[in-house]
């Protein structure tokens, strides 16, 4: 009866870590991703999307990831209200992003669209995120005041890439 009560006490201990681990050591290896990673890093991005501009390898690497993890209505069974969700990113004014966000309804009869400018100057570069454990999407979190920007399909290290493109991205706007 104890060992069953220990074994249980350390699974839930280890468990726990592991939820409270992964966004923790994401955040942290963005904020150590510097020097010859960070080299690393953008040249196979622009290796990938065929061109030399930074920015823009970032902008397309960053639109590919949010269409790869997009919260679509087939990942919400058993919810009531299933809707996709679509985003897209655009440069605006110089250090400026702008977000598109698209839901449609399941049948796919009802459409909102929202466009939302971020002003990127003075504001930290790092994008935090969580996955619920319970939940069915990761959310990632604006800079300027830590709300919710944008939600995908709950995916851990598809969040963490996502951040990861998204912090460089809004660094390289940041230079202006």
């Amino acid at each position: 009866m104890l060992l069953r009560l220990t074994s249980k006490l350390i699974s839930a201990v280890l468990l726990g870590g592991c939820l409270l681990a992964g966004p923790l050591l994401a955040a942290e290896s963005a904020a150590t991703l510097g020097g010859a990673e960070q080299e690393r890093y953008l040249s196979e991005l622009k290796r990938l999307y065929l061109t030399q501009d930074e920015r823009q390898a970032l902008l397309a690497h960053s639109n590919d990831l949010l269409k790869t993890y997009a919260l679509s209505a087939a990942y919400q069974v058993g919810q009531a209200q299933r809707q996709d969700r679509l985003y897209q990113l655009r440069l605006g004014a110089p250090g400026e992003l702008l977000l598109r966000e698209e839901t449609r309804n399941a049948q796919g009869t009802d459409i909102a669209v929202r466009n939302q400018r971020i002003a990127l100057f003075g504001v930290d570069p790092f994008i935090r995120y969580d996955c619920p454990p319970g939940g069915i999407s990761c959310v990632l979190f604006s800079p300027l005041d830590g709300s919710v920007l944008l939600s995908i399909v709950r995916d851990h290290q598809g969040a963490a890439e996502l951040a990861k493109a998204l912090s460089f991205l809004i660094r390289n706007l940041q230079k202006g």
